[in-house]
């Protein structure tokens, strides 16, 4: 029985796009001014820590068959 509501994103969907956002962050942080670029950065990370979450998510929904 799957845990996901329809028309909701799965937990797959929803880590592949925290690694977009993380990749695109992370290549604004190097292509601009230092005071925007801490900002990107910081984003990147956020979006890293995201997508470290839901492979976690990803993994118990597995492993209980959600």
């Amino acid at each position: 029985m799957s845990s996901e509501r329809p028309g909701e994103p799965s937990t797959r969907e929803l880590r592949l796009r925290q690694e977009q956002r993380r990749e695109e962050e992370g290549r604004r942080a190097e292509e601009t001014e230092e005071h925007e670029a801490a900002q990107h950065r910081r984003r990147a990370q956020k979006s890293d820590y995201l997508q470290r979450k839901l492979t976690e998510r990803e993994r118990s929904e597995r492993e209980t068959g959600g």
